[in-house]
């Protein structure tokens, strides 16, 4: 074949791959369903937050999604799992995440992330909320929106993390996780390209949880356009320790708690290390009859190996890797599940109304019962009306390199051979596929389907096809007869 028509076909397959992108995922009722296929969507997920809180430092020019190098690494071990949905939970909005976020849109791996951080100015301060609560923040918040709004894996937005857990805070702050709420969608809906979830991660704290719930996710005076509900809500739950059962580890209760959730309700955090290794016997409950009907997945604490022992994966400073026990035995249970039935419909997710604020909703009485949202801070509106200065916002990127360079080691010590990412055709989430990761073989990883392929050529694929397009005016590529 002439030289010049092998450079044409190399560009015509980067081209094509780079179009490809995961479907939205929208909010449907209780469900999160496909925006394409409508089939429902339930989150496989697990926390990546290498460093932990301690690790994230303003001005380092680092955060987990910072270095493409490093998320190939971890996008292919996730892909091999069967993870669809990643929660990241700081980050430094003025960074490329580009490469990140095209990496794990290409391997069908979902984004849900938190807009806060430990930094000064950067989250609510539940000691001192009329002071946090200001514009300041509000830059901050608005800057991650801007920074992943465009990516279509980006599947929500948390306005908070445990902000209501210590004596006094459920009193006071629940008003302004509803303000907070109000102006992330309300920035969203003036400046995304789509409507994008924005919800709350809760704290199993039971004296407050049902009330969590109960005061984020009922419409004032009744109003369906009330747009400082929440989307969906977050639990963070470590009850299930060991190889225990569905009543001894409460999940009985929680599935009576949210039985007539009007929103997704899913564990933004689960995985107990009272009893080690994990052997993830919830997972068949998480994703089995009793459960899903009312629970839309959840989310594995956490990728990293950290001093705390939540890690599927040792990550060392050269980059190379190690798989933990927990992984192993996470993806064996995984690999027990029928995606197919979990993509199935509820027929019962859409047919339930949000009930109207009051008073009667709340059970404890130290709980907050009004629902009179503080009004935005001096200079917010003007953000939300004209957007904030000079935003960093990010867009797909093509994903030209798919091996793993650096050494990956399995829990029996022996090196994974031929480790990459499997683009996945045909706009596909990544599922569990079967695939054993403790030894030395590679396979292709499946997915599943989330139908037509993308209608729109935004991001990489746009740029990749102008490319092409531009090069054959040009003349540098022949095209049609010879």
């Amino acid at each position: 074949m002439p030289s010049f028509q092998k450079h044409f076909f190399s560009l015509l397959a980067l081209a094509i791959a780079t179009v490809s992108a995961v479907q939205n995922v929208k909010v449907q009722g209780s469900d999160y369903v496909n925006n394409v296929t409508s089939d429902r969507f339930q989150i496989l997920g697990i926390a990546y937050q290498p460093g932990g809180s301690a690790g994230f430092k303003a001005g380092s020019g680092i955060d987990p999604l910072s270095n493409g190098t490093l998320c190939l690494r971890d996008a292919a071990l996730m892909q091999r799992l069967g993870i669809n949905t990643i929660r990241v939970y700081n980050l430094d909005p003025s960074l490329d995440h580009d490469m990140c976020a095209s990496i794990f849109n290409a391997v069908g791996i979902y984004m849900l992330l938190d807009v806060n951080s430990p930094l000064p100015n950067e989250s609510l301060n539940p000691g001192d909320l009329t002071s946090s609560y200001n514009s300041a923040y509000l830059n901050r918040i608005f800057a991650v929106v801007e920074a992943f709004k465009n990516f279509p894996n980006t599947l929500g937005f948390f306005s908070g993390n445990e902000v209501i857990q210590f004596p006094g805070s459920q009193t006071n702050v629940p008003p302004y996780l509803r303000a907070v709420t109000r102006d992330l969608k309300n920035y969203i809906a003036k400046h995304s390209p789509r409507n994008i979830p924005v919800g709350y991660s809760a704290a199993d704290v039971r004296d407050f949880l049902a009330d969590t719930f109960a005061y984020l996710s009922c419409h004032i005076d009744g109003s369906t356009s009330d747009v400082s509900r929440i989307d969906f809500f977050g639990l963070n739950s470590y009850s299930w320790c060991g190889d225990v059962d569905f009543q001894r580890a409460g999940y009985d209760i929680l599935v009576q708690m949210f039985a007539n959730t009007t929103i997704p309700v899913f564990f933004s955090e689960y995985g107990c290390n009272e009893v080690e290794p994990r052997i993830w016997t919830e997972v068949l409950a998480l994703y089995g009859p009793n459960m899903t009907t009312v629970m839309s997945g959840g989310i594995v604490y956490e990728y990293v190996q950290e001093k705390n022992n939540y890690g599927l994966v040792d990550v060392h400073d050269d980059g190379t890797a190690t798989i933990l026990i927990d992984y192993d035995n996470l993806q064996k249970q995984y690999n027990k599940l029928d995606i197919e039935q979990l993509q199935s419909g509820n027929s019962t997710a859409a047919t339930l109304k949000s009930p109207t604020c009051s008073g009667d909703l709340i059970t404890e009485s130290d709980f907050s019962k009004t629902f009179r949202i503080p009004s935005i801070p001096s200079g917010g509106q003007d953000l939300i009306d004209n957007g904030i200065d000079n935003p960093n916002i990010g867009n797909l990127v093509p994903v030209t390199e798919t091996a793993v360079r650096a050494n990956v080691f399995g829990s029996n010590g022996g090196l994974i051979k031929d480790l990459a990412i499997k683009p996945l055709p045909e706009d596909q989430s990544n599922a569990p596929n079967g695939q054993d990761t403790t030894g030395s073989t590679s396979a292709s990883p499946s997915g599943t389907s989330s139908g037509a392929e993308a209608s729109s050529t935004s991001g990489a694929g746009k740029t990749s096809i102008n490319l092409l397009l531009s090069i054959i005016a040009l003349g540098l590529i022949s095209v049609g007869h010879a």
